[in-house]
């Protein structure tokens, strides 16, 4: 690090001077212009008017060689990392299944459209602007979403209901969605300070929102897992187990929802500390009712039973990874 005098210029004007070799390095001299960005935190981040690492614009992909499902993942990792317009070029002309994949892709990424399309190019292009993006209360609709799936998720089973697990089912598309989004504007935002100014959070803001969002999607996940065992077995399980998987359901949601108050909603940090201790009670509840499995009469309904425990454990889980990133949160203000 180092460090500059102020200087003041013409009564008026405060100048401090630039790192010869940085100016050097960067092919700045008199007459250059460079960006100044003020942040909250009290710093002020001098770059060059168009400096490598900021936001990505737009790349050009060769697909020649890229089977469907690989193609895919690769729209994806484009969207997420930043990129507003894609270009996919296939010199021979790419396939009903790349054009397939293509729209598949996109239509799990919001913004993301296809706005040129010839015999040997796909045109892709986000038509959202950060600034009208709120990263928060993105954050707020995933914990809705997730919340609501994993309580419907758990009613399918009680009632053995497949109708309600395959809506289950159907929205975790919902879910993925939005935490792509959150991802994407978390990713740009290490990269380019004028879209932190953009989305209106800090970047410790934005972290917290976005590990949050991570948790609520792998609760939403296995909300969808919970909804698959209706299908599994032509029965409902018995109903003590059905009773005890109803109420540790309920209690695990609760946990997670308290949890993302205190990150979403600045709820007293003691409410981080006490979903941590709900956590550590539902955790011995889920021990002893496992062990109970063993003396179950149907092995089938036992390891059913058993996964659907495992599920509800790992969603307690995720609320406690909430509630300590709330502390964290606490601890940094």
């Amino acid at each position: 690090m180092e460090t500059r005098k102020v200087q003041l210029s013409g009564g008026t004007t405060y100048t401090i001077s630039l790192p010869k070799s940085w100016a050097e390095e960067h092919g700045i001299d008199a007459g250059s212009v460079i960006s100044l960005t003020p942040n909250d935190d009290g710093s002020l981040v001098v770059e060059t008017a168009d400096p490598e690492g900021t936001t990505p614009d737009r790349t050009t992909v060769d697909i020649a060689a890229s089977e469907p499902d690989e193609l895919i993942e690769r729209v994806l990792a484009l969207y997420l990392v930043g990129y507003d317009e894609v270009t996919l070029k296939h010199r021979g002309g790419y396939s009903d299944a790349q054009r397939q994949a293509v729209t598949e892709a996109i239509d799990g990424l919001s913004g993301f459209e296809t706005i040129e399309k010839t015999a040997h190019t796909l045109r892709l292009q986000d038509l959202i602007d950060a600034a009208t993006v709120d990263i928060r209360k993105t954050t707020l609709r995933l914990r809705l979403i997730a919340l609501s799936m994993h309580e419907d998720a758990i009613r399918a089973i009680t009632d053995h209901d497949e109708a309600l697990a395959d809506r289950v089912v159907a929205r975790d598309a919902e879910v993925d969605k939005l935490f792509a989004r959150v991802t994407r504007y978390f990713r740009r935002s290490l990269s380019d300070l004028k879209e932190v100014k953009n989305l209106g959070y800090s970047r410790d803001d934005l972290f917290e929102y976005y590990y949050t969002g991570r948790q609520l999607e792998r609760i939403a996940d296995h909300a969808e897992k919970i909804a698959s065992f209706v299908r599994d077995r032509d029965q409902p399980l018995s109903d003590d187990l059905l009773e005890q998987i109803d109420h540790l359901g309920s209690s695990s949601r609760s946990i997670v929802d308290d949890a993302a108050r205190v990150v979403l909603e600045d709820a007293a940090v003691d409410v981080a500390y006490e979903t941590l201790r709900q956590r550590n009670t539902l955790r011995d509840a889920i021990t002893a009712a496992d062990r109970q499995l063993y003396d179950h009469v149907d092995p089938e309904a036992a390891h059913v039973a058993g996964l659907v425990f495992d599920s509800i454990r790992r969603t307690s889980e995720y609320g406690a990874n909430i509630a300590e990133i709330g502390i964290q949160r606490h601890c940094r203000d």
